[in-house]
């Protein structure tokens, strides 16, 4: 058996990720060519794909990381087996890392190695009705309904927009004027500068990446942002949300409005993990989800 050949993921390999992620129901906000693409430099992303199965590792901190592979059902235990093979000279780097359910289960069942499953409740994704985040209806949704309300007489000119060839410039100045804000704040944190960059590279190829987005201009200004896409038959991820923190009442206002403008006709709205961040976990359930989308790290248990 050869090993995996891996290589740099590129803006070309969208048609391959998009037809096996298409092929299955897949929960796991990760598991968008957008998301891979975003993230492939800070985390040196690098995949393959062989008899019918994609393979996605990516490295942080020189520990390598392995993604679920991508393939039909029937297919994942010899997509074990090529793993185990592939790093068989360093069996202390297999570490399988933002696992759906259904993997874990194949983990399980494999019958030639043991593995330590453990869940990763920082990653879990918060899933919402589509239809409560439009409705804001009852009295759990009596807080957001007032904010909104609030933005709403406080800024009556401010104007909901799809995001368009015209708005994105306006977008990146807003973008800008945040990140400058958190450099500030958070002079030693790599992550700001990546992600920058990775959002601005998405506005570049936004028509090209099929992409949903929506803006709140006030007096010209963009003063929110957010951008996301259908993820599986029931379900749109929201990527990215940004707005400007002295605007009272913007974050409601987008998330809202986004929602109501453009997927409406989805049932769920994933918006991701909150990376153990107490400020965005109290944000994000305050938001009262219908569901989290668990996701597992495991490691090959040494043979005794």
């Amino acid at each position: 058996m050869d090993i995996i050949d891996f290589k740099k993921l590129e803006k070309k390999d969208k048609p391959i990720f998009d037809k096996f992620y298409l092929a299955r129901y897949y929960e796991n906000a990760q598991y968008t060519f957008t998301n891979l693409f975003m993230w492939r430099e800070m985390l040196n992303l690098q995949w393959a794909t062989e008899d019918e199965i994609i393979f996605t590792i990516t490295e942080w901190n020189g520990k390598i990381a392995i993604w679920q592979p991508i393939g039909a059902k029937e297919k994942m235990f010899e997509a074990i087996e090529k793993i185990l093979h592939h790093f068989k000279n360093s069996h202390d780097k297999i570490n399988f890392v933002g696992l759906e359910k259904n993997f874990v289960e194949d983990l399980e069942n494999y019958p030639d190695a043991e593995f330590k499953i453990e869940s990763d409740r920082d990653n879990f994704d918060y899933v919402y009705l589509a239809e409560d985040l439009i409705n804001l209806s009852g009295r759990k949704y009596h807080g957001k309904k007032n904010h909104l309300n609030s933005f709403r007489k406080d800024f009556p000119t401010a104007e909901y927009l799809p995001i368009t060839s015209e708005i994105i410039p306006k977008c990146r100045d807003e973008l800008n004027s945040w990140y400058e804000i958190h450099r500030k704040e958070n002079p030693d944190d790599p992550f700001i500068c990546y992600e920058q960059a990775a959002i601005h590279e998405i506005f570049d190829n936004f028509d090209e990446f099929k992409l949903k987005g929506g803006a709140i201009l006030l007096g010209g200004k963009v003063v929110a942002f957010t951008f996301g896409e259908k993820l599986n038959s029931d379900t749109a991820v929201i990527h990215v949300e940004k707005a400007d923190p002295e605007v009272r009442g913007a974050f409601t206002a987008i998330n809202h409005d986004f929602v109501a403008a453009e997927w409406s006709e989805m049932t769920y709205i994933n918006r991701e993990e909150d990376m153990g961040l107490e400020g965005l976990r109290q944000a994000k359930e305050s938001y009262h989800p219908v569901k989290m989308i668990e996701k597992f790290n495991a490691r090959l248990k040494e043979a005794h």
